[in-house]
């Protein structure tokens, strides 16, 4: 038995996790491995926040949470770790808050990026597995070249309405995700939660699932599954779709890996759920709140703290992150978004 301290209190870590270690799937043996494992979550909203949950009470022992995303009110409808002293924090960040309180136990590195072809491989080098949170397919597709590329396995989950999907994909052992859609999908070709909306339950069912696969794979069991789940909790409807290797992808089969290929440029994005739009210039910056302030008082509201600069105008409110990635809320599009980034930041 380990104790673990925290202030005046002694933990106990076989009393802590003796509710699991007494499954036969999991054991003594089961949970040590289970400690000694890393994982990455990538997205830390409806999904990702559950998996959190539930990994860092499972005991895994190193948990690296990856989001770039500010909390915001309409975000607790659904994303059970936050609360409403959370909102306009970093997700990542506040996530870590709450879980450290949750199990002193488990090492929890908070992450606040945008997931890009530029820090991707670095972001998940040394860990286990990956789980996806995020909310985009073109995050899905960066993830799926790296971790082919580095043989590390990764469980897709997606939730939108009232269904949700998930699939394990481990390099050489099942198809890839771009077996499934050899493609990036055009944009607005899928449903998102800002266009179909999203009951909360079913990401919770989704994460679930993608936290039990991951046990399973990490205690290297062979009974993972090797299908496509799809459940839609408001019919009840379940499907499990077989899929097969597609002989010539892209990715698993010719390893050319053309997301992480990807040229250095600027990118927007619309955040999905929000009237927020993403802005994340190219090449390496670094933003000096102090000079950015001094620029900006004069003309609205400015605030710092640790890790972003928020400025409101008008109707506007721009969250900007040291690298210069800036989240803008209230812009009408792209180009009104853009408008304000060169007027205020620089572009």
């Amino acid at each position: 038995m380990i104790p673990i301290e925290k202030k005046d209190r002694i933990y106990d870590r076989d009393e802590r996790y003796s509710r699991q270690i007494i499954l036969k799937e999991i054991g003594k043996k089961g949970q040590r491995k289970l400690f000694n494992s890393r994982v990455v979550i990538i997205g830390c909203g409806a999904l990702g926040s559950t998996i959190a949950n539930n990994l860092v009470r499972i005991g895994i022992g190193f948990v690296r949470i990856v989001d770039r995303d500010l909390v915001e009110l309409s975000n607790l409808q659904r994303q059970n770790l936050y609360d409403e002293r959370d909102i306009g924090l970093p997700k990542a960040s506040a996530a870590t808050d709450k879980l450290r309180c949750i199990n002193a136990d488990v090492e929890i590195e908070a992450v606040i990026e945008d997931v890009t072809a530029k820090n991707i491989e670095k972001i998940i080098g040394d860990m286990d597995i990956v789980l996806d949170g995020t909310d985009n397919m073109l995050t899905r597709f960066l993830i799926n070249d790296a971790c082919i590329k580095h043989d590390i396995p990764w469980i897709y989950g997606g939730a939108v309405g009232t269904q949700g999907m998930s699939m394990n994909i481990l390099p050489g052992k099942t198809p890839c995700f771009r077996c499934i859609l050899p493609n990036l999908p055009k944009a607005g070709s899928l449903p998102t939660c800002d266009t179909l909306g999203v009951l909360n339950s079913i990401p919770t069912v989704i994460a679930s699932i993608e936290t039990t696969e991951a046990i399973k794979i990490l205690l290297d069991k062979n009974n993972f599954n090797r299908h496509l789940i799809v459940y839609d909790i408001w019919t009840h409807e379940f499907h499990s779709i077989n899929i097969k290797k597609n002989e010539s992808c892209e990715c698993c089969v010719k390893h050319n890996f053309q997301f992480l290929k990807s040229e250095l440029k600027t990118s927007i994005i619309k955040l999905c759920g929000t009237d927020g739009f993403q802005i994340t210039p190219a090449g390496s910056n670094k933003i000096s709140f102090k000079e950015l302030k001094q620029e900006l008082e004069s003309i609205g509201e400015v605030s710092i703290d640790e890790v972003l600069l928020k400025f409101k105008i008008k109707n506007y409110e721009i969250n900007i992150f040291r690298n210069g990635r800036a989240i803008i809320y209230g812009a009408e599009d792209e180009k009104t978004a853009k408008s304000l980034y060169a007027r205020y930041i620089g572009l």
